[in-house]
Parts: C-alpha cells; structure tokens; sequence
C-alpha cells in the first residue's frame, strides 16, 4: 500500500504547479508542471478517491492543477476549442460520446455470483469529466506551446529530464526495480516481469519496464531533433547526449522498442521534414484503421509471429498471447460496435460463475475499442492524428505559395512594374516539425500493441495543433495583405 511519503507527493503537486507556473513562461511551466509529474508522482494504486470526483492520481491531479492555475489563479483565459473545425469537433465527440456509451449501457451482466451494475446517470456526468481532464494538456499546449521556440523547449526539457533519469534508471539496472518500493512502500507490478535477458528491467515510478523504455526512446529522439534542427556549433552536445541514451535504451531490455529507435531515429537524422511528414501520417492513418484492418482479417499476424520466432521465441510467445486476447476483445467489442460496453469491466470477458475477468487487455486501441465503441475511437485516434496530416497539407501549401510567390515576383520583374512585397504569406514551418510529427506517428502505432498513452503523448499533439492554427493564421494574413497590397489594374484608354 502506498506510505506517507505518496500521498504528501500527490498534495503538494498543486503547489508545485503553481509555483512553476510564476517562476516560467507558460509553455515551459506548463511542460515541467506534467513531465515532473509523470517521472516523479506515485503510480497507482496511490490516489485520492472524493466523493462525486474522479480519482486524483498522478495524472489527473497534475492536470486539474494546471487548469486551476491557469484559468483561476493566473486568469490567462487559453481558449479551450480549436480553431480548427475538424479539431473542434473532435475535442466535443471526445468529451460528450461517453454520455452515448452510458443510454446504450444501463444493463447490468449478470453471472452465477455476482453481477456488474449497468451504467448510470453519474456516469454520464462523471464520464465527460474525466475526459475532459484527459484533455487538458492537449488543449493547454495547444495555447501556449506554438512556435518554433516552444517546440525547442519541449525537446530540450525532455532530453534533460531523460538525462537526469538514466541514474535511478541504471541503479535499477543493476540492482532491480526497487526504487518505487524504498521510496513509497510497494510494487507498481508484478517483480517477474522485470526479469528479461539475465537482467531486470527498470521502472523507477513509471508503470512498467515497457513505459520506462518508451520514455527513454521519446528522450533519444529529442536528442537526434535537437542535434539536426539547431544550426549552433555546440550542437555536438546532442549527439552525444543521443549516443549515452542509446545505450540506456538497450539496458531497458524491450526489442520493440530498440526497433523504433532505429528506424525512427534514421529517418529524423536522414531525410527532410516532408518524408517525415509523410510517413507519420501514414503511421498515424495505420493506427486510426487498425480495427478496420482486423475486422477484415489484414493484419498479418503469422507474419509478425514468424518474424518475432527468428529474433526470440520467449518474445514470439508473449507476442502470441497478446494476439490471441486481442482478437477475444475484438471480438467482443464488435457486439456493441458504435458506443462500446463502458467501464466497470464490462468490455472484457468473464467467467460465467464467479464474474472474474479472463481476458487480458495489452493494446490501447483495443480497449478504447471495448470501451467506447468505434465513435470513441474515431474521436481519440483521429484527434491524436489530426495535426499530423493538417502540418502535412500546411507544408504543402507553404511550397505551393512560394512557387507562385517566385512566379509572380518574376513575372512583375520582368514587365519592370513594381511588385506587392507581401502577395503571399511567407509561411515558415518549424525544423521541429518532422521530429515531432514522427514522435507522435510511433507512439500511435505503439498504441496497437501497448498502452503507451501519457501526458507527453497529448502535449506533443497539441503543440503540433498549435503550430498548424499558427501557420494557417499567418497564411491568411499575409494573402489578406497581398491583396490589399496588389495594385489596381491600369484602366483602358477608348478613343471616346
């Protein structure tokens, strides 16, 4: 059970929050308010149960803090829908779906001795709360982490914070996770599945070994961001900083996760942010179809199996079962496909006489499937995914402007008439852009095998949001002044 020590961390955290919040700008403050809480807060099961409130853990505590802060103490008044229409529809189906779940949902499962309860009207109100404190990074960061800057501070806090961490990460290493344990007084998960390759796999105070590695991934990524989007001398720093972190991610002992860096961290160093654009795209197209994939038999899962039997067979049965329970709540996601089974347990299987759950659920989108039905998952998949592809249209238009902006410039030239300087926005995408996109790409698709959603996923959507509405309002302004720079064309002169 978590000791004192966890829930002093989790009280004080509000207060945390509120002073970085006066002591940073806001796109940073708001970025250490949950990086900080993420590395640093007690797992579950440490929380606060209120009554009529969400449980307050380390994720949802940070975040209300937050929003208290920003909207209540500091009064900087973000604005919480998009500009974006297709975003903001998505924001409304995230928040208010859960009320649809909860009217299809209000019978209870019955077994031999005992039975669920049906969903209720307190779950329709407390649902869209929690859902809306899902939201909140994302909305925030949107707000105040936009420019080429703020996506520069966000690569850089994570690379620190992923520096700081490799030392409890490496005495884990050697001397098996116990820090969770010395310092709050228990084990966030079972002992036996640190144990990998004649080693441990470290946690620290994140969920479970494969979260630490992922962690450690998203900071060697940073690191290979930095190293090619900064144009200083000193920026060998990084690529050192990226080959110390690519040896800790080997000592985190998760083969897929090692696959990741190899592949995404050749792309970010090799090619230009459009193939980077594109490819996170297609990345992020994957994970929103992936249930249209599996419902239609494409996935090919022998394949994979036969691929992870070559490089390890304890692997490829781990794999396996993680297959065979996917395909079980698939299964029983599809009897309910719009809206889902809710929450309480009810999108997994039972045994028909004790009710106790036998089906295990590893991948997120199966159970955001198993949940909340496929309006659900349209809703959280394609918010995550939406900013990739609006950054891939925003770049598209980006070269298009130019190549008329050079056409038309060369065509005044060439008639000697004085051309408007501000025909067409001179819209400038962020080197950072390709990097992130490619971070978000990856994690989505992690999302099929793993649970890997946290903080750092939201943030980094939003600010990719952000930066998209930022060069969309630039767009528009610099063609507004265009036109209004264009001179008027010369009347004709009639003999009359």
């Amino acid at each position: 059970m978590p000791n004192v020590i966890a829930n002093l961390m989790l009280l004080l955290w509000p207060v945390v929050v509120w002073r970085l919040f006066v002591a940073l700008p806001p796109g940073r403050a708001l970025v250490w308010s949950l990086l900080g809480a993420y590395l640093l807060l007690p797992p579950p099961p440490a929380k606060f149960d209120l009554p009529l409130m969400p449980a307050l853990d380390k994720e949802s505590l940070p975040h209300l803090a937050v929003f208290g802060v920003v909207v209540f103490v500091l009064a900087l008044k973000p604005k919480i829908l998009p500009e974006s229409r297709p975003a903001r529809w998505l924001v409304l189906l995230f928040i208010l779906s859960p009320v649809l779940t909860v009217a299809t949902n209000s019978d209870p499962l019955i077994f031999t001795e005992r039975y669920i309860r049906g969903l209720h009207l307190q779950d329709a109100i407390a649902q869209p709360i929690n859902q809306f404190i899902m939201l909140i990074g994302f909305l925030m960061a949107r707000n105040f982490l936009q420019t080429r800057e703020d996506q520069r501070d966000m690569l850089l806090a994570l690379l620190i914070a992923g520096l700081v961490y490799t030392i409890p990460t490496l005495m884990e290493v050697r001397l098996s996770p116990q820090i969770n344990n010395w310092v709050y007084g228990y084990y966030q998960h079972l002992f036996s599945q640190t144990i990998r390759g004649g080693g441990y796999r470290p946690m620290v105070f994140l969920y479970h070994g494969i979260w630490l590695a992922y962690f450690m991934l998203t900071c060697l990524l940073a690191a290979l961001a930095l190293w090619r989007g900064d144009t200083r001398q000193s920026r060998i720093k990084f690529l050192i900083a990226a080959c110390y972190l690519a040896v800790i991610l080997v000592l985190c002992k998760t083969l897929a996760v090692l696959v990741y860096a190899g592949v995404a961290g050749l792309m970010i160093i090799m090619l230009s942010t459009g193939a980077q654009l594109r490819i996170a795209a297609a990345l992020a197209l994957i994970a929103c179809l992936y249930p249209a994939f599996k419902a239609a038999g494409l996935v090919p899962t022998d394949f994979i199996l036969a691929q992870a039997e070559a490089v390890s067979p304890e692997r490829a049965a781990s794999l396996a079962f993680r297959f065979q329970n996917e395909d079980i709540l698939a299964a029983r996601a599809f009897e309910r496909p719009f809206f889902g089974w809710g929450i309480w347990g009810r999108n997994h299987l039972h045994d028909p006489v004790t009710g106790q759950i036998t089906s295990v659920s590893d991948g997120y989108w199966v159970i955001v499937l198993g949940v909340w039905g496929a309006v659900g998952y349209a809703a959280q998949f394609g918010l995550l995914s939406l900013p990739i592809f609006l950054l891939w249209r925003r770049l598209g238009q980006a070269r298009s402007d130019a190549r008329t902006r050079f056409v038309r410039e060369t065509s005044f030239s060439m008639r000697g008439d004085s051309h408007p300087r501000a025909d067409l926005a001179r819209v400038s995408v962020s080197p950072y852009v390709g990097p992130l996109a490619l971070l978000l790409g990856v994690n989505l698709v992690d999302l099929l095998p793993n649970a890997t959603l946290t903080p750092m996923t939201w943030i980094i959507s939003g600010m990719l949001l952000g930066h998209a509405e930022m060069l969309a309002r630039q767009r528009k302004e610099g063609v507004e002044e265009g036109l209004r720079a264009m001179p008027e064309p010369a009347r004709r002169r009639t003999v009359l």
